[in-house]
């Protein structure tokens, strides 16, 4: 009998009462009973993004998302500023230059965090500035509140890729003058993949109005017209936004605050089990969500990867395009437990054996459990 448990940096792990609802029966979506669990998604997703800001939800993965906060905050002529630390600030470079947007590229090495002085050197020149939270491919961590001081009293909009943050990560819009998120089902939110979110604050909604860029199903337009009468403006993913719902009461009984510490915990106890048994974290300033590991000199990251999921059933992931090879993911984040930690630090520490790293077997699940004492969770 195999079972296998998913630790990856998305999709996560679902609960089953969320599971559940994707099983029942569909539901029109031209319909008062889909309008009102409409209305109560988007009112506990203003929880978890903490905001009053309006929030559109699009049939679609995160990249979705991404494209619509594109094509709908420029016009033709207007400058982009793109962060690009990884492979998804490579993806915000990639659609603005797709829609044919003069683009300035700040590149930072793979597992470093952009330094806030070669922003504020170019921002002057451009009309959006676009990063990410996490960047999911180097566990990176950016400071967003202090790109968003530089942007919130000026009119440029601060478009953030929160897809591997929210829910996981500190982050405040309102507070801190975000004027665009994007986001994602798979991730901390514990759902399935096929919802993106795009939330927008009045900055961001004046913007839109004036895009001129060619968009039909990712026109935000379109969805804040529908929204105001309760629907989408295409079929939605009925099943999935049940899902979602289940997943948000869920974060919103136990407080953003609570689920935001508890990846923390998780986090903490993740790295320092991992520094405990003789490897390297690979990023220089580690999200909550996902942590990136240097493999030891002489193993494949790829081949640890492999052993992990069939010997021992735990799913993580290796690096990405020149990473692949050289370091492994571990995901921690949505719905998961202080014994899906262990669990993963006990198969690494199997795996670390069986390919001859050298390492006091024990001593990373010891490490774990005595943070989970100190952290009392």
């Amino acid at each position: 009998m195999k079972k296998t448990i998913l630790m990856t940096p998305g999709p996560s792990q679902v609960p089953p009462e969320s599971l559940l609802k994707e099983a029942e029966p569909v539901i029109h979506h031209r319909t008062p009973e889909f309008s009102k669990l409409f209305q109560e998604v988007n009112e506990n997703l203003k929880h978890v993004f903490r905001t009053n800001n309006e929030i559109f939800i699009i049939a679609s993965s995160g990249t979705g998302a991404l494209e619509a906060a594109v094509s709908n905050t420029l016009k033709k002529g207007d400058k982009a500023l793109v962060v690009v630390g990884g492979k998804f600030g490579e993806r915000w470079r990639d659609l603005c230059k797709t829609y044919g947007l003069e683009t300035i590229e700040i590149n930072v090495e793979w597992g470093k965090r952009v330094d806030l002085e070669r922003i504020r050197e170019k921002i002057n020149d451009v009309n959006v500035v676009f990063t990410t939270l996490v960047e999911t491919s180097t566990g990176v961590l950016t400071d967003i509140k202090a790109i968003a001081g530089l942007t919130r009293n000026t009119e440029r909009l601060l478009v953030v890729d929160a897809v591997s943050g929210l829910g996981g990560e500190d982050l405040r819009p309102d507070e801190w003058g975000i004027d665009v998120v994007v986001a994602g089902s798979q991730k901390a939110l514990m759902v399935a993949p096929g919802l993106s979110f795009v939330c927008v604050n009045e900055k961001a909604i004046k913007r839109m109005e004036e895009s001129n860029l060619p968009k039909f199903y990712f026109d935000l337009k379109k969805y804040k017209k529908s929204k105001e009468k309760g629907e989408t403006p295409f079929t939605p993913s009925v099943s999935l936004i049940k899902s979602l719902n289940e997943s948000l009461k869920m974060i919103k009984a136990e407080g953003i605050e609570n689920v935001l510490e508890r990846h923390k915990k998780l986090a903490r106890a993740t790295r320092e089990a991992v520094k405990a048994i003789n490897l390297e974290l690979f990023s220089e300033s580690p999200s909550n969500t996902v942590t990136p590991v240097d493999a030891p000199e002489g193993i494949d990251a790829e081949e640890l990867v492999k052993i992990m999921e069939q010997k021992h059933g735990i799913k993580i992931t290796g690096g990405q395009e020149h990473l692949k090879g050289k370091i492994f993911r571990l995901g921690h984040m949505g719905y998961i437990t202080k014994n899906d930690i262990i669990q993963m630090i006990t198969a690494l520490e199997l795996t670390l054996s069986e390919l001859r790293h050298n390492f006091e077997l024990g001593n990373g699940v010891k490490k774990a459990i005595q943070v989970f004492k100190e952290e009392d969770i």
